[in-house]
């Protein structure tokens, strides 16, 4: 008897533990149990900045603070959208923004590729003291840069803005590491059939490189449009302030209109969401595939 049980009682733990198994298993995976929170964690300021928006300037400074608005105040959207340095404001930052993005592309494209696939005398200390650039912080450089603009004739100027931000470190960085990451033959191919290098990278490499290009791009636009610190320096008249820089002026020394404060980082926000949102697949596909293949 005991003989003939004992195979049957055997198989009776393994056929729980795998009912149990079914039983635990989750519809998603167990990371989301930690990255939930997490992620609602780091959006909670922008909850609060959208929920602030709609209030009146009492309840914002009312102590203890009201966790939502007991009506929906829009004065705040109203002061901003009716100021009539706004649109001036805005188109000031697209074109800045704009300007920046464009030629970080261009220029860096080119830096990139000159770095990844053309071997000259000096390339390597060239690019360890490019990127040894990186680590200077802007307080170190903001005089120099101020200086030098002033020479150019541009303090005072979207140029004062659009000069020092036409190429980074970061960009030309980026696309040599995903230019690197792409196979020779490809290009040797194209240099067969008689393509220039200029050639060989517009229609080769770049259509290739898109999730590299969109990285760069999203980065570059999300850094230049947040710019407070170096706007704040070069520029002096209000028709030549970007966004960030025009926001300032709703906080005054005695009374600050603290509605209109964050109906206007709404509005400043909405830009750099919508850009991550249209980029985030090819931002993840190139922060993945980039390496740091030397």
């Amino acid at each position: 008897m005991t003989l003939t049980a004992l195979p049957e009682a055997t198989r009776r733990p393994a056929a729980a533990t795998a009912v149990t198994r079914r039983r635990i298993r989750l519809p998603f995976s167990a990371w989301h149990l930690l990255l939930a929170p997490l992620a609602l964690l780091f959006a909670l300021p922008l909850l609060w900045l959208l929920v602030s928006s709609v209030m009146s300037d009492a309840e914002i400074n009312r102590f203890p603070p009201a966790l939502w608005p007991s009506d929906l105040d829009l004065g705040g959207y109203r002061y901003v959208l009716g100021n009539a340095m706004f649109p001036r404001w805005l188109l000031n930052s697209l074109i800045v923004s704009g300007v920046a993005v464009a030629s970080n592309l261009v220029f860096g494209a080119l830096g990139g590729y000159a770095f990844a696939r053309m071997r000259f005398r000096g390339s390597r200390a060239l690019l360890v003291l490019m990127l040894a650039t990186m680590a200077v912080p802007f307080q170190l450089t903001m005089i120099p840069t101020f200086l030098v603009m002033k020479q150019l004739g541009l303090i005072d100027t979207l140029g004062a803005l659009i000069v020092p931000s036409l190429v980074t470190p970061f960009a030309v960085f980026l696309l040599r590491q995903f230019f690197l990451s792409l196979p020779r033959e490809l290009e040797e191919a194209a240099w067969m059939d008689g393509c220039s290098r200029l050639r060989v990278l517009w229609s080769i490499v770049l259509p290739l490189a898109r999730p590299a290009l969109a990285t760069v791009a999203v980065l570059t636009f999300l850094t230049t449009w947040n710019d407070l610190s170096w706007p704040l320096i070069a520029i002096n008249h209000d028709t030549q302030y970007t966004l960030q820089l025009g926001l300032t002026t709703f906080q005054g020394q005695h009374h600050t209109r603290w509605s209109a404060v964050m109906a206007g980082n709404v509005i400043t926000v909405l830009p750099v969401l919508l850009a991550f949102l249209a980029a985030q697949k090819t931002f993840i596909r190139s922060l993945t595939s980039t390496g740091l293949k030397g």
